[in-house]
């Protein structure tokens, strides 16, 4: 069986520990063997990505939308610098699920824009992106990550809505596991079907 890739931009290890958590809960639900260790993507090669039949990908938003790296004032580069490495790269036939991170109270106005960012770059190489969620439990004022009433991603808030991560967590896991599955096996369920 493949496994599914965890990548994410960080700055103060959030991400990461979110990468963590998804990570664990879906080696619980497929098996350890389905799951990458996440990386970040400061330490990844446009290849590492590429390698996987599906993908989760994971960032904060900073200030007015930025994603995470040099230009956001950071130490370290992180998905700024790392997205223009795999320009040209085609992910044609890849599953990617998004996860942002954001905060409603400070930055109302550009709540979890950083996964926008993400779902343009990919959807344009050719990648099918997965597992929206509801802006219903949300209080925030704009976002370009919204299209409808819905996230193009999981949206966490881990200043203001630490509480409910694990619970839209478990929920996100549920909507996206039987497309997982699929970008994981195809030829056991072409065979079944």
């Amino acid at each position: 069986m493949s496994t599914i890739g965890i990548f994410f931009g960080t700055d103060s290890g959030t991400t990461r520990l979110l990468a963590k958590k998804i990570a664990k809960q879906l080696a619980k639900r497929l098996g350890e063997e389905a799951v990458g260790k996440p990386v970040n993507v400061a330490r990844a090669r446009p290849d590492d990505l590429l390698g996987h039949p599906c993908l989760i990908l994971g960032t904060p938003t900073y200030g007015n939308g930025l994603l995470p790296g040099k230009a956001a004032d950071l130490g370290e580069e992180s998905w700024a610098e790392f997205l223009p490495s795999l320009e040209g790269k085609d992910f044609s036939g890849v599953t990617i699920a998004l996860y942002g991170l954001g905060d409603q109270e400070t930055y109302p106005n550009h709540f979890v824009d950083g996964i926008r960012h993400l779902y343009d770059f990919f959807t344009a190489a050719g990648a099918r992106v997965v597992g929206g969620c509801d802006t219903e439990s949300y209080d925030f004022q704009r976002s370009k990550a919204v299209v409808g009433d819905r996230f193009l991603g999981l949206a966490l808030d881990q200043h203001l809505q630490k509480l409910l991560t694990d619970q839209r967590i478990e929920a996100w896991l549920d909507q996206i596991l039987p497309e997982l599955r699929e970008a994981l096996e195809p030829e056991a369920l072409a065979a079944a079907g």
